[in-house]
């Protein structure tokens, strides 16, 4: 078992949903339980997916939870691009975002490489993410 809040990828993905929190506060009201909230799920769904793997007892079950963490950055990606489309999200804040959307993407694709890479040992998760 691994502490979760050692990783570094799991502190980017804690600050890329603050941001998106923050962000997706000037969206239409008519959008709070739409696009906003299907946003803010998906975000807050990437660090609770890194959690959750480092919870379980075994490499197989953590590298699952990174990809699913991943497949819901995909997600946020796709709830960005439209609400930067129908201008939801201010036009200068949107770069910001989607940089750290990628870094975090990056991450979880070299973590999970990482730890397929050195089977059976746990502490390879830690590799280049320790912050």
């Amino acid at each position: 078992m691994k502490d979760f809040k050692e990783l570094k990828v799991w502190h980017k993905a804690y600050d890329l949903a603050l941001a998106i929190y923050e962000a997706s506060r000037s969206f239409p009201r008519e959008e709070m339980y739409g696009l906003t909230s299907q946003l803010r799920r998906a975000a807050v769904s990437i660090g609770a997916n890194i959690a959750e793997g480092c919870g379980r007892r075994s490499d197989g079950e953590l590298v699952r939870f990174l990809q699913i963490a991943r497949g819901s950055a995909s997600e946020v990606e796709h709830h960005l691009l439209l609400a930067r489309d129908l201008k939801f999200l201010q036009a200068a804040i949107y770069p910001d975002i989607e940089k750290r959307l990628q870094e975090v993407q990056r991450m979880l694709t070299s973590l999970v490489s990482s730890i397929q890479e050195t089977p059976g040992v746990r502490a390879a998760a830690a590799k280049g993410v320790k912050g």
